[in-house]
């Protein structure tokens, strides 16, 4: 039997309700206008950062199913109408990469035929972005994977922290490469007492630089 879990969810939150968020944010009260969101469904992480993510927006998440079938393939049904929108996925990567890749694709494509306007891939950690240079005979699968998400119907995606910058030129469509270390810091600030007695150490010189 195929597993399904759904991907939309009711928020529990008004619209109207102002509420404080974490780090001092404030829940935004703004109208749904002509823009979705929705969630993949690689984990519960995933399913949890669409729901903040949402309810910062003051928006319900866009409802689809996304599960696989007993041969392990991929399916997605978008059971709302999308045309002439446009949609943000939710997508995190966990262990098990590929189908998470295979869910961002369908889903795309699903958003894609359906008539979206633009799909916006929101993917905090890229994957694959370490195999990003030639290594004898190897090959520079983060530039397939730009030119699949592409092919797919992505117009515009949203990271974190690439693992190298240049990685962006792989891409035929906008990608913005966002900083996490404003939130680190923050958060160091917030939750560590004696932060200023404290030691940050970086598993590699190139994620001290990052």
């Amino acid at each position: 039997m195929p597993i399904r879990r759904f991907g939309g969810h009711r928020s529990l939150v008004p619209f109207s309700q102002t509420s404080k968020l974490s780090y001092g944010y404030t829940k935004m009260n703004i109208s749904r206008g002509d823009y979705r969101v929705f969630s993949a469904n690689s984990s519960t992480g995933c399913t949890e950062l669409a729901n903040k993510i949402s309810e910062r927006l003051g928006v319900e998440l866009g409802r689809s199913v996304v599960y696989q079938e007993s041969n392990t393939e991929t399916r997605v049904e978008v059971k709302e109408s999308v045309r002439g929108q446009d949609i943000f996925i939710i997508q995190t990567i966990p262990r098990d990469v590929n189908t998470a890749i295979m869910e961002l694709l369908v889903m795309a494509y699903a958003l894609k035929t359906s008539c979206a306007k633009n799909i916006i891939g929101v993917i905090p950690y890229f994957p694959y972005s370490k195999q990003c240079k030639m290594r004898k005979r190897g090959s520079i699968v983060c530039k397939l994977l730009a030119s699949m998400l592409a092919k797919a119907g992505l117009t515009h995606i949203i990271t974190m922290d690439l693992h190298q910058k240049e990685i962006q030129g792989f891409f035929n469509f906008p990608i913005d490469n966002l900083r996490a270390s404003p939130f680190l810091i923050q958060y160091i600030q917030d939750e560590i007492p004696d932060y200023r007695n404290a030691v940050i150490v970086a598993k590699s010189p190139s994620a001290a630089k990052r």
